[in-house]
């Protein structure tokens, strides 16, 4: 079944036998002096939340093993596994079973965990009722994880492999980095991100302060490190720089590849101090080993590699038609070689490493059947494996019947509250060629749907633009994937593209309960060039019609909330009624997500107003709902609002070090990127315009407005675009007056378009300063008076007291 092929390794000279015995059993433990004592320091003082990071064989597992075999206390371990299940939290409940036996009393809120795990049934507290709110249970999930956490620290958690973490584990690992448990050292093993990709630990981790995880990272093993163990494995006193340079340049400093070269050339015989008998990859090392293995061993072993890490005897038996007895006696045969190792619960492969080479040896065609076999053994098991079955019936080939697993997978997913996995999943299923469009339809629906919250949107984003592009697409699901899409573009920063994808959705939505949210969204005022807010208020009253026409509680809660912040913007009085009003409503306080997000766009429409006790207390209101449901996506936007809220009460001390911090980690909510940057530009530009700021500072603002300038216009946001221009016509006021009056025209222009004048007062207020400052100030006349008109009985105190000064600049 394996291709073993040729050993490629070449010997040479007259070799000195090197002969097994002379091996001292597993390479020694070198190189990780530091980070070892770093470890220690982290964990003996909890509460710790530590990323190990490192590329696949640097180490990871040998460190904390180390580690954990002198740490005294409770260990709690769990180990990701390279097929996501759509089961959350599965990592975290295999360490918590593992300390069951020493619960003692607990929060009641850990019932939640009970119809995850009923083999606790006797220890854990009865299951609270359900939540109507997704988002409110799975932070009450979160909540009973800590609190069982909390009843078994003191204690050390362990969990390996978080690259492959499901989404809810990630959430719940930024959740404890903020919200630490007393007693409690979480250890984290990793690969490392590759540019360009990201993993959901990565990214959640990302959103959380920089005090709240230590990251530890790995790196290749140096000359020295590599001398040390040729010298302790092969005893050597002293090996020669030709062989450590050798070993470097031929496993890259890996730790596990170079462990596996010197356990080969110290069990192979010959000459260690030849160059040519170094194996050049751990694929010649691999290949080595299988060598004295029958073609039968090969055959369970390649199909052991299919299965994968620990593969299952009953299933290889089933699998490959042989007993029990056989199957053993391969793996042992495996185990005797090298290839595999006894991890306590059985014989495993010593490292994904190993395992995929040996996979890779299997020729493509018997690969294909051996997941298909797998796949077919599978479907026997009760509960289906579903997410195993699709990764088998995928390598199988098996279009059809990967979709049809990888569907359930997610709608199982789904019901799990794991939007990114379902989304993964979904994903998955576009590239199948042979899809008949109903099927791609109907997929590509729940594939959006999943993705709105998930972490698949960017890839997400072109399948749904090709969807969209087929002319043939039925109009109901032109108007449900268009309003996803829209949705999807208006969070990745693309304003102007959203807005005018869910424009073109709206006519396609037959339902009212799903059109007259679509229209609130097309209400907003404050996101997109190039409409009036006369089209953004026709836009308030169909939406208004149409949650009516729903009955849907929802749909009526969703207008009212857009009503709001539409008239906030507008500076009508009125506005704030309808806010104390809902806030006080049984309605949006039984939806505590929607709360949140509503409180911190009221906040910032608050600012935009000019009034910053309001929006000081509804930001308080949102970042108090986010931290009770802990819905980690909108982190990001409330740290953005407290930012602005500090830039516009002067509170300018560390504001742009924040601000350049909350910039570098927004890339999981990147709608709120462009607010951040033009916040921080601003900054720069009111640093940089002071008596004390010099010519760099006052370049290196300019150069980050113009930047912002020329992102905002691309994507057509017009809220960053205006306050870019204006204080950009602010920042050359002086010294070029005649640039500042083409910024802040410009700026007047955009918000004339959209009706807003208040929008302006900045950018006026420096048309009449550049208009006094060169004796003609009836220049500025007509743009005062447009102000004046356009604030006239509006509730904007920022617009008002720019008129003020502007009026004694430019008299009426």
């Amino acid at each position: 079944m394996i291709d073993g092929g040729e050993n490629t390794t070449r010997g040479g000279g007259s070799p000195t036998p090197v002969r097994p015995e002379r091996l001292r059993g597993p390479v020694e433990f070198v190189g990780r002096a530091a980070e070892l004592a770093q470890l220690r320091r982290l964990v003996a003082t909890p509460p710790c939340l530590i990323l190990l990071e490192g590329e696949p064989g640097i180490g990871k597992s040998r460190l904390v093993a180390e580690l954990l075999a002198e740490l005294p206390g409770r260990h709690l371990i769990g180990e990701c596994d390279d097929v996501p299940e759509p089961f959350p939290l599965g990592v975290l409940l295999e360490a918590i079973r593992g300390g069951a036996d020493r619960l003692g009393p607990l929060n009641p809120v850990a019932g939640a965990l009970a119809p995850l795990l009923p083999e606790l049934a006797d220890v854990l507290p009865d299951a609270p009722p359900p939540l109507a709110d997704p988002a409110a249970e799975r932070h009450r999930l979160l909540r009973a994880v800590a609190a069982v956490l909390a009843a078994l620290s003191p204690a050390t958690l362990l969990l390996e492999d978080l690259h492959w973490a499901d989404p809810a584990t990630c959430e719940l690992l930024a959740y404890l980095s903020t919200h630490p448990v007393e007693g409690l050292a979480v250890v984290l093993t990793a690969r490392t991100a590759t540019p360009g990709s990201s993993t959901p630990i990565h990214d959640a981790l990302a959103r959380t302060p920089p005090w709240s995880v230590t990251r530890v990272a790995l790196s290749p093993l140096d000359a020295d490190d590599v001398r040390r163990l040729a010298a302790r494995t092969l005893r050597l006193d002293d090996p020669p720089q030709q062989l450590t340079a050798t070993l470097l340049d031929r496993t890259a400093g890996i730790p596990f590849v170079v462990e596996e070269v010197l356990r080969t050339l110290a069990e192979r015989g010959g000459d260690p101090l030849a160059d040519d008998s170094v194996p050049f990859v751990l694929r010649d090392v691999l290949l080595w080993r299988l060598r004295p293995l029958d073609e039968a061993t090969r055959e369970v072993l390649g199909a052991a590699a299919v299965l994968g890490m620990t593969p299952d005897q009953r299933i290889l038996a089933s699998v490959l038609s042989l007993d029990r007895v056989t199957i053993g006696a391969a793996l042992t045969a495996a185990h005797r070689a090298g290839l595999l190792h006894d991890a306590g619960d059985g014989l495993r492969f010593r490292h994904d490493l190993a395992r995929q080479v040996v996979y890779d040896l299997v020729p493509r065609e018997s690969r294909e059947w051996l997941h298909l076999r797998v796949a077919r053994v599978l479907e026997q098991e009760l509960p289906r494996p579903v997410a195993l079955l699709a990764h088998h019936y995928r390598r199988a080939g098996s279009g059809a019947d990967f979709v049809r697993n990888a569907e359930a997978a997610a709608d199982l997913a789904t019901e799990r509250g794991d939007d990114a996995t379902a989304a993964s999943f979904l994903l998955q299923t576009m590239d199948i060629a042979e899809l008949p469009r109903p099927v791609r339809v109907r997929l590509a629906a729940k594939l959006g749907r999943s993705a709105i919250d998930g972490l698949s949107q960017a890839e997400a984003i072109p399948v749904l633009e090709r969807l969209l592009a087929d002319r043939r697409l039925p109009p109901g699901a032109r108007g449900e994937l268009g309003l996803v899409l829209g949705r999807m573009l208006r969070q990745q920063g693309e304003a102007l593209r959203g807005y005018t994808e869910i424009e073109r959705a709206v006519p396609y939505l037959r339902a009212p309960r799903r059109k007259a949210p679509a229209l609130a969204v097309l209400a907003a005022p404050d996101t997109v060039v190039g409409r009036h807010v006369d089209d953004h208020l026709a836009r308030c009253a169909e939406a208004e019609t149409a949650a009516a026409a729903s009955g849907d509680p929802a749909a009526h809660l969703a207008v009212r909330i857009a009503r709001a912040s539409l008239l906030l913007e507008l500076g009508d009085p009125a506005a704030w009624a309808i806010i104390s009003e809902l806030r006080a409503s049984a309605e949006l306080a039984d939806r505590p997500r929607e709360h949140a997000r509503a409180c911190l766009n009221w906040a910032q429409g608050a600012l935009h107003a000019g009034h910053p006790e309001q929006a000081e207390a509804l930001l308080a209101a949102g970042r108090a709902l986010v931290d009770e449901t802990g819905y980690e996506r909108l982190t990001s936007l409330v740290e953005a609002t407290e930012l602005s809220l500090d830039r516009a009460a002067g509170r300018l001390d560390g504001l742009a070090e924040r601000l350049s911090q909350l910039i570098a980690s927004s890339e999981r909510m990147p709608v709120t990127l462009l607010d951040a940057r033009v916040e921080l530009a601003t900054v720069l530009a009111r640093t940089a315009g002071t008596a004390s700021g010099r010519h760099d500072q006052v370049d290196s603002a300019e150069r980050a407005l113009r930047e912002v300038v020329a992102d905002a216009r691309r994507v057509g946001a017009i809220w960053p675009l205006v306050q870019a221009l204006s204080a950009l016509a602010r920042l050359t006021v002086t010294g070029r007056p005649d640039e500042a009056v083409r910024h802040a025209a410009e700026a007047l222009a955009l918000v004339r378009g959209k009706g807003i004048l208040a929008w302006a007062a900045e950018a006026v207020l420096v048309l009449a300063e550049a208009a006094a400052a060169a004796g003609d100030p009836g220049r500025a006349a007509g743009a005062v008076a447009e102000l004046e008109a356009g604030i006239a009985g509006r509730d904007a105190p920022l617009a008002q007291a720019a008129l003020r000064r502007s009026r004694e600049l430019v008299p009426a």
